[in-house]
């Protein structure tokens, strides 16, 4: 188990998964359909993939850090990532949409994660496979998910 965060580490996670829907629309902006939608790498998502699956599971793990500060150690969703990007609006080229979606998220999952306190870091829920998770772990993941997603992007685009 990871030693607990202090409050600017936390700080600087939550700036970064403010930022993160700016990043990413910087990152895919004057994109054509064609680069959107190519998988220019076997066995990787698409650009347009990668965008959805970033406001899919944001939206997703909000919802579970909720739950987790309602619940008493509740059992956790766990969605199938390859199964909902095989879904029709998932390599959709209009990633505008998904962009609002994080650009109306972030700033409310951040103000959330600030308002908690010290116990409130520590709730848990359980995910699929039986293992405690605390909601500074869903700060921890988060605030770097997108930005591995841009990365990804990244690298798809550079292999046209």
């Amino acid at each position: 188990m990871p030693a607990q965060l202090t409050d600017q580490q936390r700080h600087e996670m939550i700036a970064r998964l403010r930022a993160l829907p700016d990043e990413l629309e910087h990152a895919v902006s004057g994109l054509t359909t064609e680069q959107l939608t190519t998988h220019y790498l076997p066995n990787e998502w698409c650009v347009a993939q990668n965008v959805h699956h970033v406001a899919d599971a944001h939206i997703i793990s909000y919802s579970r850090m909720k739950i987790m500060l309602t619940d008493e150690h509740p059992a956790l969703y766990q969605a199938s990532t390859d199964g909902w990007a095989a879904t029709a609006d998932a390599d959709n080229p209009d990633i505008a949409t998904s962009i609002q979606l994080l650009k109306g998220l972030h700033p409310r999952w951040a103000m959330l994660f600030e308002s908690l306190s010290e116990e409130q870091w520590l709730r848990t829920g359980v995910r699929a496979n039986g293992s405690a998770i605390t909601i500074e772990d869903v700060l921890r993941i988060y605030s770097n998910h997108g930005y591995n997603h841009i990365e990804q992007i990244n690298k798809t685009l550079a292999a046209r």
